[in-house]
């Protein structure tokens, strides 16, 4: 699964997600993509079902890129607790989304496989989310 290596920073504060991406809203790699259209976390298990889901689907033809991190830790605390006694430890960790981003790209293959592909790993995503192609971003 998909975490980082070292951070600078054990734990984080949760912030906000509003408004809509500023960057990696275009399809830079492959020919076909899955755009979020909604905010929102998407945590590292369900990013691997979904790039599980693709690799299945697409039978390891073509090439897909990830253009989602990890990177954001979640703490935990157990059931029943009481409280005080501080934050707990790092639980998991998450991609903060924001509408329009792109969440993985497709290439090296017909479109018909790409889509099925891409609904595939879209049912494993939290978010709505929509199947883009080049001809959606040429002006």
């Amino acid at each position: 699964m998909l975490y980082p290596k070292k951070k600078k920073y054990r734990r984080e504060f949760r912030g906000t997600l509003k408004g809509v991406a500023q960057r990696g809203t275009t399809l830079a790699f492959g020919d076909y993509g899955l755009k979020a259209l909604g905010n929102g976390w998407i945590t590292m298990r369900q990013i691997e079902a979904a790039r599980r889901a693709i690799v299945h689907s697409t039978k390891r033809s073509g090439k897909m890129w990830i253009r989602i991190f990890p990177d954001k830790p979640v703490t935990a605390r157990p059931a029943g607790m009481r409280m005080g006694r501080g934050k707990g430890p790092v639980d998991h960790y998450v991609a903060p989304v924001k509408a329009g981003r792109i969440l993985f790209e497709l290439g090296g293959l017909d479109e018909g496989a790409a889509r099925e592909a891409l609904r595939r790993a879209a049912n494993k995503l939290p978010t709505k989310t929509e199947i883009v192609t080049q001809e959606d971003f040429v002006v």
